[in-house]
């Protein structure tokens, strides 16, 4: 079946379609958390999307979102009926749908880590606790509803100065994704920021990283992130165990060029429970009411 990218928006960037039949009855519909750039999503999830339509035989179509907001309002009405979410935002929106489950996870994301990185102009270098010497610089998260470029770093800084970032340092910003963070930091915009390990990881082995304007000068601890979170009222839609043919094709998956495009160099089960310390978390710093 041929693979079709529907893009029409509304200005909060929330999903909307050209008509009811724009999407079938018989389509799986899934979208992603746009945490790097769109056209890297886009070229990532069309293979998804041509990978999942062999092996369930039901046309898939991937959606993009310009917000983390809009992925998780559009799960909630059914607008997708799979998405590719970080840690909150998958428990934000697994708290919307009853019966929704996180089933698979990228193998790094059991143990997934952020990195604080600096400025060279700054001085900072790499230790093992947040330096003090933070204070009054300049700071930049990802989105305001990311796991690893928001949430699990503003954890930390808060642990470790007592304070809200908005405390700590001069000004804070938000960058919306992991790459813009590294580029506004790289080019001495904001002083120091937040990243995930993988998109650091990533840009460093292409080449992407002008190491010596930016380094990495924090790591947190470990912390359950990325999930595949499908909707609890699929089999209905789609036919009796259509929940399990997903997450088995998602665990299935082995072609090296997607997994290396997430990175992920595989997929294993997972379940709801796993993501209950990102609950927490985010209950204890007012991101999640």
């Amino acid at each position: 079946m041929a693979l079709k990218l529907i893009r029409k928006l509304v200005t909060a960037g929330v999903l909307v379609f050209a008509s009811a039949a724009a999407v079938s009855a018989q389509t799986l519909v899934f979208t992603a958390i746009p945490d790097e750039d769109e056209t890297k999503l886009v070229e990532r999830f069309r293979g998804i999307a041509d990978y999942l339509e062999e092996k369930l035989d039901v046309e898939v179509r991937y959606i993009p979102v310009k917000s983390y907001a809009a992925a998780i309002s559009a799960f909630r009405n059914n607008q997708v009926q799979l998405a590719w979410f970080g840690g909150l935002s998958g428990v934000q929106a697994r708290s919307l749908v009853p019966g929704s489950q996180a089933i698979a996870q990228g193998v790094e994301d059991k143990a997934f880590y952020s990195h604080i990185i600096a400025h060279s102009s700054t001085g900072l270098e790499e230790s093992e606790e947040l330096p003090e010497e933070l204070r009054g610089k300049t700071f930049t998260f990802g989105s305001k509803g990311s796991t690893s470029g928001r949430l699990i770093p503003e954890y930390y800084i808060r642990e470790a100065f007592n304070e809200a970032p908005e405390e700590v340092f001069s000004r804070v910003g938000f960058s919306g994704n992991h790459t813009r963070t590294l580029r506004l930091v790289e080019s001495g915009t904001y002083e120091t920021g937040a990243i995930n390990f993988s998109v650091w990881n990533k840009e460093l082995e292409n080449g992407n990283v002008d190491t010596d304007a930016v380094k990495v000068i924090w790591t947190t601890p470990s912390y359950p992130n990325y999930q595949w979170t499908i909707r609890g009222d699929v089999n209905e839609r789609f036919g009796e165990g259509f929940m399990d043919r997903v997450q088995q094709a998602l665990l299935s998956m082995e072609d090296k060029e997607l997994l290396e495009s997430f990175p992920r160099s595989g997929f294993i089960p997972v379940s709801n429970d796993a993501y209950k310390p990102i609950e927490v978390v985010g209950k204890q710093i007012g991101i999640i009411d």
